[in-house]
């Protein structure tokens, strides 16, 4: 099977590690939902720079397992399932992926379980988006 092209250029970003490539993929309105964080954060640049610390945090141990996927002429959506290490807790969750018409990620939604790679994930996630919100880094 075919995977789609947003889906292929999201799989080459997780692998590679280079987050220069979301400029692309991202529409300028996506929302990004965290499992960590209440409210859905809204536009391009938050998106970049939690999908950016994610690359960094998990990127060493990250290891997608399964994924399904759709598409109509309207866009597509899929669930990828993965799992890593953080701070030796394993980490077991879902990306959920919606693109438009265009291929630009409308929603990207990530689930995290259990309860202590969670915990582990939010800590190395706070340190890595402070980190990069210095100047220079």
């Amino acid at each position: 099977m075919t995977r789609p092209a947003p889906l292929e250029t999201w799989h080459r970003i997780a692998e590679t590690r280079d987050a220069a490539a979301l400029d692309v993929l991202l529409a300028d309105d996506v929302v990004f939902r965290s499992p960590a964080v209440h409210t859905p954060q809204e536009g391009k640049a938050i998106t970049t720079a939690y999908l950016t610390a994610a690359i960094h945090v998990l990127g060493p141990s990250l290891r997608y397992v399964e994924e399904w996927s759709s598409e109509s002429e309207a866009g597509g959506s899929a669930v990828l399932e993965f799992e890593a290490t953080v701070d030796d807790k394993s980490v077991h969750g879902i990306d959920m992926l919606r693109w438009g018409a265009d291929g630009r990620l409308t929603s990207f939604t990530v689930m995290v379980r259990p309860f202590k790679g969670l915990e582990a994930l939010m800590g190395a996630m706070a340190a890595e988006l402070a980190r990069l919100a210095e100047p220079g880094a």
